[in-house]
């Protein structure tokens, strides 16, 4: 496990974005796993100046993300599928086909579910997967809960998740209370990890996650089983963590 502590958000997300674009010069092809939330915007962001730039292209990768929330449609303002165009597909040129989004109008959710994961294997899996974390230790919508779930699944979103999401909805009542979320078998198939954290709200969770038991109560704490993760996060986030002696930092 690499981890890198950055002076602020900013940073964060240059070194972030750093990563992913050297995966895609790397191999011009690659699956890259996609996540969602205010911590990767600054990420996507630094992504659009330089593929606008000229310095690498999308075109050739094809894109999977984590999770959609169920009932809402693509077109959606809070709907996942529609904050990936606003923020970053629509800025780059991946071609819309090589783009995949979790279904959240699915008439089936098994059926959809089972599609997705299919799908994702079809691919080969992530060769890097982003991933954001929740103040409860959740990866994706994977919650915490009595036992890992490999698979693509419908979860109920914990009070936590929805309090936490509800600043980006009229009210706490409009968020869903379900979505679609890849499993841990599908992100930790992925070749590399890259987590990001900001904020001193989410030291606890870094800490649990990397420092803690590896138990379903925290979803997060699966990726210390994992042999190529590298966490990227500010001073607050991070700050528990650099606090253990025995971890260290690369420059």
């Amino acid at each position: 496990m690499r981890i890198y502590q950055e002076a602020d958000y900013t940073a964060m997300s240059r070194r972030a974005a750093n990563l992913i674009s050297a995966e895609v010069v790397r191999k011009p092809d690659c699956v890259l796993g996609l996540a969602t939330g205010s911590t990767p915007v600054g990420t996507y962001k630094q992504l659009r100046v330089w593929n606008r730039r000229g310095d690498f292209s999308f075109k050739e990768v094809r894109s999977v993300n984590l999770d959609e929330y169920r009932g809402l449609a693509p077109t959606h303002d809070q709907s996942y599928r529609y904050f990936m165009q606003a923020n970053f597909f629509d800025h780059i040129d991946i071609r819309p086909e090589n783009t995949h989004v979790p279904d959240g109008l699915a008439a089936d959710t098994d059926v959809e579910c089972a599609r997705y994961d299919e799908l994702i294997r079809s691919l080969g899996y992530a060769d890097l997967q982003l991933l954001g974390l929740g103040r409860n230790g959740h990866i994706g919508f994977n919650e915490p809960c009595g036992r890992f779930v490999k698979e693509t699944h419908v979860v109920d979103l914990t009070q936590s998740t929805i309090d936490a999401n509800a600043r980006f909805f009229a009210s706490a009542g409009d968020v869903p209370r379900q979505a679609l979320t890849m499993g841990v078998g599908c992100i930790m198939a992925a070749r590399r990890i890259l987590l990001i954290a900001s904020g001193e709200d989410k030291a606890d969770a870094v800490y649990n996650a990397f420092c803690g038991p590896i138990d379903p109560h925290c979803p997060a704490s699966i990726l210390q089983l994992h042999n190529d993760v590298i966490l990227v996060g500010d001073k607050a986030a991070l700050s528990k963590l650099t606090a253990n002696k025995e971890v260290s930092v690369c420059k």
